[in-house]
């Protein structure tokens, strides 16, 4: 997959999960995305006859060929959605707390979690931080409730027919047993999601006031940042700006070329010949 350009590779992966999840979309609807995503442009500005769209599709269709193989036609993937059922059913959780951690895992798709931690630990990760933002300022944090030891019986109980956290969580981690590791991803899993928040527009979504507020768990492991505010952002965009559009490879306005994925084979490599791709569906 490292000869295929990354963006081909992006589009070609929505274009086969629409697929995959029966959630069908049209070639040519995903390609004037692409295109609208690759020029920073209003999807109402693409038209839906042109060259590059059709750029776009023969591109899509042929790196998709190749990430089938990539993949060896597996396409079950497991959610951490059905982790939570299994937690909400057995610890019969709040609906309220049920509701955060659904949109967070959600939200997960958004960061590299996905690709860095079995679905399991993405579950707990959104439910234990889901019970913090239920509990508000004063309550334990995040390292009490991920601890590997039980939190001391000296916290204050709020009168409450069920377990109150960090009881709540350390039910859940007494119950499936989680060893320190699996504690250990749990912490660093919820510190990628706070970052994610952490850099979000508060004016544009200020529900997530409370959320950016959350203080992460203290890592043992300090890694490199992974997002980074929007100004930082933009000034970096501005930066390369210029560069982007002068190097654009085909007119389909694409991004400079990386180490790897820069340029999509026009076709198949064959031994016998290279039949190129169709330009339509």
């Amino acid at each position: 997959m490292e000869d295929f350009h990354r963006q081909d590779v992006a589009a070609s992966c929505i274009f086969l999960s629409t697929k995959t999840e029966e959630c069908g979309r049209k070639l040519r609807d995903v390609a004037r995305v692409y295109q609208a995503k690759v020029q920073n442009a209003d999807i109402a500005t693409i038209p839906t006859e042109s060259k590059e769209v059709d750029q776009c599709q023969a591109a899509i269709l042929l790196t998709e060929e190749v990430l089938l193989e990539a993949l060896c036609f597996d396409f079950i993937v497991e959610s951490p959605h059905a982790e939570l059922l299994d937690l909400f059913e057995t610890l019969e959780s709040d609906l309220e707390v049920q509701e955060y951690a659904w949109s967070l895992a959600h939200d997960s798709y958004r960061t590299p979690l996905c690709i860095l931690y079995p679905p399991r630990v993405i579950a707990f990760a959104c439910y234990i931080l889901s019970q913090r933002i239920i509990d508000g300022p004063n309550s334990p944090s995040l390292d009490a409730r991920v601890s590997a030891t039980a939190p001391s019986t000296s916290l204050p109980t709020p009168p409450s027919h069920k377990p109150p956290s960090p009881d709540a969580s350390r039910a859940a981690i007494d119950y499936y047993n989680l060893s320190e590791s699996e504690l250990r991803s749990i912490s660093e899993a919820i510190g990628i999601l706070l970052e994610f928040y952490s850099v979000q527009d508060q004016v544009s979504y200020p529900y997530i006031s409370s959320i950016i507020e959350i203080p992460p768990p203290v890592q043992r492991n300090p890694r490199p940042r992974l997002f980074v505010p929007p100004s930082q952002l933009n000034a970096i965009n501005n930066q390369n700006d210029q560069q982007s559009q002068s190097i654009s490879q085909d007119g389909l306005g694409r991004t400079p070329s990386s180490s790897h994925g820069g340029n999509t084979p026009l076709t198949l490599p064959s031994e016998d010949a290279q039949t190129p791709i169709p330009q339509n569906e």
